[in-house]
């Protein structure tokens, strides 16, 4: 695992001191070793935290007539079959890395034919000595990162945005348009970054920068698409699938670990992986408990365990470099969780696998029409669901207009069309209530409706509902929130997490499970978790969802906490961009417990704790190092 930087600037006479300052701002992604490329116009920059070949893999990495170079963030899972082809087919190889297979795989094939032929999670950057030409890729489901900047003859690629600030033809200046959608959706909503002129690579799309003009095509998409397996025939190749891809996800040359919570994705990786280390972590608090739990699955499988515990404190001042890891303002709370959680890992291993992706795959969310706890609604609302279109959408709108109801909810968004309720998992502020917060200059933005659109107008000939909600959040949630926490909080301990759910052959297992089988009056993830119960034991595979749950409204009700958030929302800077009575007078009534706007207090704090950073501070990294506690009792 590892931080790619680089740049195409004529107009900088001296690259190297300039690249190696953009290495330096990410070397917790590889505090192990770096390596350069300065030819002509082009400057290529690596960070390397050593996982496979630690003796010889050290990027950039050429092809034998050192006509071609590749830097490489991530791990291709089938890299040593890929390599005995090439080798039959007479690459010589100078390393036992996968980074030098995908090198010789695209002098074989293209970059079409590799990106066919790989597994794995990758963002990576070949450039051709003798053309100048480069060529880029993400991976299919944007697990690792990959942003560019284009503008004014200064073209900036790289795993983090705050490596191009080191730029000096870089111009930072905030997205406007960003905020009002960031509001609504709690992560950055939309491919410009909050940067101005800052854009992500999207997941399953290659790039390619040739005689100054940049091209992105997409070459891999989730499809999904109805098989006709019995329901055991289902469960044995979800188990079979997971199985194959943990035992994938193993391989590493230092020591393998995997974070383990109460709930049945990390479970069951947990539980088929059998690593020496799992890790949990709670705060101090009894609001939220989950350690309990991880630490008795841990005995009941033989593993060892180490639970950490995050006080307020630690919590609160960690905030300022957590939004500095993460680039963009992020305000989902398990953020927090975490970070605490690798720190706490970093102890022992470098390599960690986690359950991320489990959800979307699966349909794991209670938002796909899961929120009745009644067994006879659910019964009800699967009945529903059998009915034609027309009449279900008929229902669904009569639904929607009835005084409220137990079960109503869930009723409702089993019959309607998912584009008219379903904008994702995370939904702080409404879009009338975001525009009535912000500045006037901050309410020209992209509207949620044609945000989401962009992903619902790709599978508009889906007759399932769930299948366009799953699809959504796919490319939404998942990737602009749950991923990109994922690797900025593990990178920001020197940590490679990996995710066996989010694989190209889980992937296409997943795509062909009926939703009967997995939304059911019986359960939520259902097909998922009976697989899973031919590892865990069965009161695991049933257990409910909760999430990393993060006790922000415990914190805001505290004094010194308060205090601290109201210093930020009546600052100068806060009222450039906000409403400063309207966001005062809510944090007041979170505070006395006269509302519970703690999510949208929190995602209003999140930003200015960001723009603080970036924009005040100038992308200076916060001097704190935030401590997790182990108990007494849990110390070996």
């Amino acid at each position: 695992m590892c931080g790619i930087v680089g740049f195409v600037d004529k107009n900088i006479a001296d690259k190297k001191p300039v690249i190696e300052a953009m290495m330096e701002t990410i070397k917790h992604r590889g505090p192990n070793s770096s390596g350069e490329l300065v030819d002509g116009d082009t400057a290529l920059g690596f960070r390397r935290l050593s996982i496979i070949d630690i003796n010889s893999g050290m990027q950039p990495i050429y092809n034998e007539d050192k006509s071609k170079a590749i830097i490489f963030n991530g791990e291709i899972y089938n890299y040593q079959d890929v390599r005995k082809d090439l080798k039959a087919a007479g690459h010589i190889f100078s390393t036992e890395t996968d980074t030098e297979v995908l090198l010789h795989g695209f002098e074989e094939w293209g970059i079409e034919g590799l990106l066919k032929q790989i597994r794995g999670m990758f963002a990576f950057v070949i450039y051709d000595l003798k053309t100048g030409d480069i060529t880029g890729a993400r991976d299919f489901f944007g697990i690792k990162p990959l942003y560019y900047y284009n503008r004014e003859g200064t073209f900036i690629f790289g795993s983090e945005i705050k490596s191009f600030l080191k730029e000096p033809n870089f111009k930072k200046e905030l997205n406007k348009a960003a905020l009002k959608p960031y509001l609504t959706f709690q992560y950055s909503a939309m491919n410009e970054t909050f940067f101005k002129n800052v854009f992500r690579i999207p997941e399953g799309h290659y790039f390619t920068f040739k005689n100054g003009k940049l091209s992105i095509k997409k070459y891999w998409d989730m499809k999904f698409k109805e098989n006709h397996l019995s329901f055991e025939e289902t469960v044995k190749i979800i188990d079979e699938s997971l199985r194959d891809s943990v035992k994938e996800h193993e391989i590493s040359d230092v020591p393998v670990g995997s974070l383990l919570s109460s709930g049945v994705d990390s479970s069951y990786v947990t539980a088929i992986l059998k690593p020496q280390h799992t890790y949990s972590i709670d705060f101090d608090t009894s609001t939220y408990e989950e350690g309990t739990a991880a630490k008795l699955l841990a005995d009941k499988l033989g593993l060892e365990n180490t639970r950490g515990i995050v006080t307020k404190e630690e919590a609160v001042k960690s905030l300022p470099l957590i939004q500095w890891y993460m680039d963009e303002p992020d305000a989902n709370p398990s953020c927090v969780p975490l970070y605490f959680l690798t720190k706490l890992a970093s102890r022992d291993v470098t390599v960690i696998l986690s359950g991320e992706g489990a959800d979307e795959l699966f349909a794991g969310y209670a938002n796909y029409g899961f929120h009745s706890h009644s067994k006879a609604v659910r019964v009800i609302a699967e009945d529903l669901k059998k009915l034609p279109k027309g009449v279900k959408y008929k229902l669904a709108h009569g639904l929607k207009k009835m005084p409220n109801f137990p079960g109503r909810l869930h009723l409702y968004e089993s019959t309607a069309k998912a584009e008219e309720f379903f904008i994702g998992q995370a939904k702080i502020f409404t879009e009338k209530e975001a525009a009535d917060l912000v500045k006037p200059e901050f309410e020209k933005s992209r509207s949620v409706k044609d945000i989401v659109m962009r992903s619902y107008n790709k599978v508009s000939d889906y007759d399932d509902e769930v299948k366009k909600m799953q699809y959504l959040d796919f490319h939404q949630f998942m990737t602009n929130d749950i991923l990109l926490k994922a690797d900025r909080m593990s990178m920001a301990n020197s940590m490679e997490l990996r995710v066996p759910f989010l694989d190209k052959e889980v992937a296409k297992v997943a795509s062909g499970v009926p939703t009967k089988y997995l939304l059911n009056s019986k359960d939520s993830k259902y097909a998922l978790r009976v697989a899973a119960e031919r590892a865990l034991p069965e009161e695991w595979a049933k257990r409910e969802k909760l999430g990393f749950p993060v006790p922000i409204r415990d914190w805001i009700r505290t004094k010194e906490v308060y205090e601290d958030f109201r210093k930020l929302f009546a600052s100068d800077f806060a009222a450039e961009f906000f409403d400063q009575d309207a966001i005062l007078k809510m944090l007041d009534g979170c505070y006395k417990g006269e509302n519970d706007d703690r999510r949208k207090v929190w995602a209003i704090y999140t930003f200015l704790i960001w723009y603080k950073v970036f924009f005040i501070e100038n992308g200076k990294k916060p001097d704190v190092d935030p401590q997790v506690v182990i108990p007494e009792t849990e110390k070996a």
